[in-house]
């Protein structure tokens, strides 16, 4: 596939790693000659210096005989104009643009073709709003992620010691749980990928993926560790985009504050949200913190644009006493750093951003596709089409299907219905089949599965 990136930033660098090694024809255009040189260097791409919204620019990059645009500039503007010079002087089939200003994405009829042609709008600060609610709705979970509307959700947790399943092997798991039905869809120990079968023995500071229902994803937690108490008292540092969307998402069932530097900022979102106490400070202001409680608050996040801010109020949350904190991290080189330590949960944005994009970008019908692990594994929710003659995996049993090395099929999801899958459970067309891939070099093998010969039409 040949794709055009606008902006060789923290989104469109990492896109286009990811893309780079799955035989796509990637260019990168920006405007940061530097910039362009270091991904030129570690990446077999093309790249372009100029503004991505210009027709001679987008010509140079090769718009005339692109599939896809993908706009992630630091300006709206720029990325909404470049899809529009895409559509009507080259005619690109899609286009993808970021749009953070809520003022844009509320109005609904802006973007389609009789006015601003974006086939698909990707809004950062949504997604990772979404992303933080999840991780609050369930203490204890490392990552939660959404399939079919929500109906299956796959969770990592960290097994702790004195956890029921912990020292023992996965085929007791329905024995503890003859009510539940879930899969272990990956193992990671010590950051290696383990394939989990009945017999592998789950080990304590295990890193586990499983699949579930929605409504039995705290009884499969119950086993890897202790559940933690619901969260009730939450204190967010940054009051931007993301801050405000996450207090209005969660306001009316939690308390919340938000600590914001900026008194203009205070003011309006001490008018706009409904019950969050807006507090004008510093979130590394020890003296702040106390007599905000911070010893009995639940979870601290971190979340304004400064790294190197947000990690050092999350640790001195942490000292003062908070029971969790969540970091907004930027750069990915400080996710690793940090994550595990004194700090819970590091969020990049990035990563979460990256997984909807490849959802439009992947081949084949696939619903959604999550960057899990920094990036190194994907979880993947696909299609099943055709019949037993044009499918390679419809009318079969998982056992029969040719997986690539390091692949399993977790679940599927058959109308209203969440299957966990087994050895013996039929694909049947329709289904919408939940991939787990430890190793992304095979995402083009599992494409091919899920495309349906010529005899299906």
């Amino acid at each position: 596939m040949k794709i055009i990136i606008l902006g060789a930033g923290q989104v469109g660098g990492t896109l286009a790693e990811h893309l780079a090694g799955e035989a796509n024809d990637i260019t990168v255009v920006d405007t940061d000659t530097e910039r362009l040189r270091d991904l030129g260097d570690r990446l077999d791409i093309r790249t372009v210096v100029g503004r991505g919204s210009f027709p001679t620019v987008l010509r140079q990059a090769g718009a005339d005989d692109a599939d896809m645009l993908i706009a992630v500039t630091n300006s709206d503007e720029v990325n909404m104009l470049a899809c529009q010079v895409a559509y009507t002087l080259f005619h690109t089939p899609t286009k993808i643009a970021r749009v953070r200003e809520s003022a844009y994405l509320t109005r609904n009829d802006l973007f389609d073709n009789d006015a601003i042609p974006v086939d698909v709008l990707i809004s950062p600060e949504q997604v990772v709003t979404n992303y933080i609610k999840r991780l609050i709705e369930y203490p204890g979970a490392l990552q939660v992620l959404d399939f079919a509307e929500g109906k299956a959700q796959l969770v990592a947790v960290r097994a702790y010691y004195g956890g029921p399943l912990v020292g023992q092997q996965l085929s007791q798991l329905r024995a503890h749980m003859p009510n539940v039905d879930t899969r272990v869809a990956a193992i990671f120990r010590r950051d290696r990928p383990i394939l989990p079968q009945g017999d592998t023995v789950i080990e304590a500071d295990d890193e586990v993926f499983f699949i579930a229902a929605k409504g039995h994803i705290r009884a499969v937690m119950s086993e890897m560790r202790r559940l933690e108490d619901s969260n009730k008292r939450i204190i967010i540092a940054g009051g931007g985009n993301i801050g405000e969307r996450l207090a209005e998402a969660i306001e009316s069932r939690y308390q919340v504050k938000i600590i914001e530097r900026n008194p203009a900022r205070c003011r309006y979102l001490s008018d706009s949200l409904e019950s969050t106490i807006v507090l004008q400070g510093s979130a590394s202001d020890r003296d702040l913190l106390l007599e905000e409680s911070i010893a009995d608050t639940d979870i601290f996040l971190a979340l304004t644009n400064d790294d190197e801010a947000n990690i050092m109020s999350s640790l001195l949350a942490k000292r003062l006493g908070a029971r969790k904190v969540m970091t907004l991290i930027n750069n990915p080189a400080y996710v690793d750093l940090v994550q595990g330590g004194q700090i819970d949960i590091a969020i990049s944005p990035q990563l979460a951003t990256i997984g909807t994009l490849l959802t439009h970008v992947r081949r084949g019908d696939i619903v959604s596709v999550h960057s899990l692990r920094r990036g190194a594994a994907e979880a993947i929710e696909a299609i099943a089409h055709g019949d037993s003659k044009s499918s390679k995996v419809v009318g079969r049993m998982i056992e029969d299907i040719a997986l690539p090395p390091g692949t399993t099929i977790g679940a599927i999801i058959r109308d209203e219905e969440v299957l966990i899958a087994h050895d013996d459970t039929v694909i049947a067309s329709g289904d919408h089949v939940i991939l787990f891939l430890v190793d992304k070099k095979y995402i083009r093998d599992v494409e091919r599965l899920f495309h349906v010969g010529l005899s299906f039409f």
